[in-house]
């Protein structure tokens, strides 16, 4: 076990496993897992997709929260399943290129590279035991669920009659956390059906079931509900902050000119009821206050002066008892966006092969951003 883990008690290691994150499934069985094993395994996958956004600083945030935890975590590329769901062209090669330019990506967000092991599928995928592994899940599994499970990959039910490869993505994705005998399963709240398959088959099937971790998704810059997330599956999650709306994503290569053109336009109410609907404030809960501690706002003399928030909850009763304007908010927000993001810039800076190898995909199949 880590060191850092060996001085925190049972508890504690719990309230750092569940900081911020919107559900575990479940909590005695982790409580139970700590307890019974010195190092347990976690793992989150990935699909080599596109450019990184900001959403990926709360992922990062959880997997050192998980090593902190004692937690050895595996990132897995998923490759294979990629292909399948026709990203960067379907072309395995530029998926690959962008699963090493992503592996920078966290590396520059400061996730501890000597605690977590980067793999990818096409290395699982190889073995004859996975392809079993997949049969045996599948004969467990109703078509009528892996169709439903489809808005794991952003895909909606319908378009399971498409191309039949993808009807095989919720069974792989289960069968990938089974074959790497990982203990808990971790990705934000879209993939819970994914995690709620693999846990369902494992029950019928004998085998040891995956505890599901899930932490939220962060909205895109024009907000929403994510219950209202698409008209034909309320799942969708349409919502959330992603690689394909770059003016309503901010992406962690975005300079501080960027972030700020970008954010003067996002959605900022001041209301209460509207709270998990604003990107702002979701920025600060899951981002900002985790990553740096305080959020600092330098508001002019006329409206206040200076003001300084240490806790997510002392900000929210500011901004929601009009003690302070969207417009100072979102002025706070953008100064501590740059600041987290500034080691990203200097780590690309001093290496940026991969990145420069990604644009070079994205430019090859007419999606440079």
């Amino acid at each position: 076990m880590f060191h850092g883990a060996i001085a925190m008690d049972i508890e504690e290691r719990l309230a750092i496993i569940m900081r911020n994150a919107e559900e575990l499934v479940t909590v005695d069985e982790l409580r139970t897992l700590l307890i019974e094993k010195e190092e347990p395994t976690a793992y989150i996958g990935f699909e080599p997709s596109g450019i990184v956004h900001l959403g990926w600083v709360l992922v990062a945030q959880k997997i050192k929260d998980l090593t902190d935890a004692g937690f050895k975590v595996t990132v897995f590329w998923a490759d294979w399943h990629a292909y399948i769901n026709d990203k960067l062209g379907g072309d395995l090669e530029n998926i690959r290129t962008c699963a090493r330019y992503m592996e920078d990506c966290f590396i520059a967000l400061g996730i501890p590279a000597d605690k977590v092991e980067f793999k990818y599928a096409s290395e699982v995928l190889s073995n004859i035991e996975y392809w079993e592994t997949v049969i045996k899940v599948a004969k467990v599994t109703t078509l009528a669920r892996v169709k439903k499970s489809m808005t794991i990959m952003g895909r909606s039910q319908d378009e399971a009659e498409v191309d039949s490869s993808k009807l095989f993505y919720p069974i792989l994705q289960a069968t990938d956390i089974f074959c790497m005998g990982q203990d808990v399963a971790y990705a934000g709240l879209d993939q819970r059906r994914a995690h709620m398959l693999a846990r369902d088959a494992a029950e019928k099937l004998g085998w040891k079931k995956p505890i599901a971790l899930h932490t939220p998704l962060i909205p895109g810059l024009k907000g929403g509900n994510r219950m209202n997330a698409g008209a034909k599956d309320p799942d969708a999650f349409d919502y959330k902050m992603s690689k394909s709306s770059p003016d309503g994503s901010i992406f962690i290569h975005d300079t501080r000119e960027d972030i700020a053109r970008k954010m003067k336009k996002a959605y900022c109410p001041p209301e209460q009821e509207f709270e998990t609907e604003n990107p702002v404030l979701m920025f600060c809960k899951y981002i900002l206050f985790p990553r740096n501690g305080t959020l600092d706002i330098d508001r002019p003399e006329k409206y206040g002066g200076p003001v300084s928030f240490s806790s997510y909850e002392e900000l929210t009763s500011s901004y929601f008892g009009g003690g302070l304007s969207p417009v100072d908010l979102k002025s706070g927000v953008i100064d501590g966006l740059a600041r987290t993001l500034a080691p990203v810039e200097e780590y690309f800076r001093n290496k940026p092969e991969n990145y420069e190898a990604m644009l070079g995909v994205l430019k090859g199949i007419g999606k440079l951003r």
